[in-house]
């Protein structure tokens, strides 16, 4: 008897440790849908990383005002990775310890690519919302699904731009403009660069400069004296926020000019970018959708502003926060079809969701390819920044409310 006590006393001890004690505690773990959200909310990251999360967090708070999912509140529990280890560590962490079902972030390329690695090998479905890189989604994964549009998208759309717009306006042909190739070298820049300059020798675009750097620098100027060198008319660019601003200042201080000059968003997409160069009118960006685009294309975008504007007391700061967003209503709805978080299940919701671009508030539509999980009716558009520091919209035409200006004013001709 004595011992039998005992065991008592040792199970229950073991449940309180666990916190599964009490009606309460049981009903109210009944009552909300934990997911687990990896982002990077510290470090060189942590700008464009919190802005991801808050776009995931309204899309949260939206659902739950409209009775959640099956009838549950969603719960986030959320993970800071500012680095590769972390992310690793962060989803072992999640799946293992914290016992979820489901993960969702990361907004990093090289984040995501661990990220997925860990929850595809535990058989966890991973919901990846603003990672661009496409090997992310070209080992096969099952449970991989990727809501925006892929780094191949990036680098492709931007040579397009240069190509389809500014060359025409320039009395130009892609033959005659000579492109210079510049990247931060992690996933991120080396995949959108990998593409651009495919892209460039698709349609005849003569590449003078591939430059890859470290978005840790502390000086470009070695970067930009090749450049200017090598004397392109275009430049594409991939760059996180501090190596953009950087670049940008050095590019002046170095009287380095060209006729169009593209982002492959990342920093450029940052108003904290254009705030710090001052005037940015002419410099083209391609990227996710902002917020100056054809409304008729986007419905529900206005929605999304006033959401953002009443939580945060403050305009949106780029176009990440309203792609994962779009992610998070895509992943509910996901999970809503598919009646649990059941691996199999999720999937198989997932591959089955079939949305026509144009009917969301980023104009993407929703189809996953089944052999890789990535979103098929995502493609990155081509933006072009004014004098009072917006992003405009000007490619694909459907979506476009503004034409190209080139060539690009000239340093001197901004007066800074």
């Amino acid at each position: 008897m004595r011992i039998r006590l005992m065991s008592c006393l040792a199970i229950c001890a073991m449940v309180v440790s666990l916190g599964f004690v009490g009606a309460d505690s049981l009903a109210e773990a009944a009552e909300t849908v934990k997911i687990g959200a990896i982002y990077p909310l510290s470090g060189n990251l942590a700008r464009l990383g919190e802005e991801s999360y808050r776009g995931a967090e309204l899309a949260r708070i939206e659902r739950n005002a409209q009775g959640g999912v099956w009838g549950k509140q969603v719960e986030y529990v959320v993970a800071d990775a500012p680095d590769t280890n972390a992310a690793r560590s962060e989803a072992e962490r999640l799946i293992t310890r914290s016992n979820m079902k489901l993960l969702l972030g990361t907004y990093s390329s090289s984040l995501a690519y661990v990220a997925t690695e860990v929850a595809e090998r535990n058989r966890v479905p991973f919901f990846e919302f603003g990672a661009i890189s496409d090997p992310i989604t070209e080992r096969g994964f099952k449970y991989t699904f990727r809501t925006c549009a892929p780094a191949s998208g990036f680098g492709t759309i931007a040579v397009r731009v240069i190509a389809e717009l500014a060359a025409p306006k320039m009395g130009m042909t892609p033959k005659d403009i000579k492109l210079a190739i510049v990247y931060e070298d992690s996933l991120y820049g080396t995949t959108c660069a990998k593409y651009a300059k495919a892209e460039a020798e698709r349609v005849g675009m003569p590449v003078v400069a591939n430059e890859p750097y470290s978005a840790k620098t502390n000086d470009l100027s070695p970067v930009i004296l090749k450049l200017k060198a090598a004397n392109p008319d275009a430049v594409i660019h991939t760059a996180y926020i501090a190596d953009a601003i950087l670049f940008s200042r050095q590019a002046k201080e170095l009287d380095f000019d060209v006729k169009a000059y593209v982002g492959q968003g990342g920093g450029h997409s940052m108003l904290d970018w254009a705030k710090a160069i001052g005037d940015v009118s002419g410099f083209l960006n391609v990227d996710f959708p902002q917020f100056k685009i054809n409304k008729a294309y986007t419905p529900g975008l206005d929605e999304f502003i006033k959401l953002y504007e009443d939580t945060y007391k403050e305009p949106p700061h780029s176009g990440h926060s309203l792609v994962n967003y779009f992610g998070a209503k895509v992943m509910f709805d996901a999970m809503e079809k598919a009646g649990s978080l059941d691996a199999d299940k999720i999937r198989e919701a997932a591959i089955s969701l079939d949305v026509p671009e144009g009917q969301t508030c980023t104009g993407w539509g929703v189809k996953f390819d089944p052999k890789t999980g990535q979103n098929v009716r995502a493609l990155p558009y081509g933006l072009m920044w004014t004098k009072d520091q917006e992003q405009v919209t000007i490619y694909p035409p459907e979506a476009a409310v503004a034409e190209i200006i080139v060539p690009m004013p000239t340093w001197r001709e901004r007066g800074q």
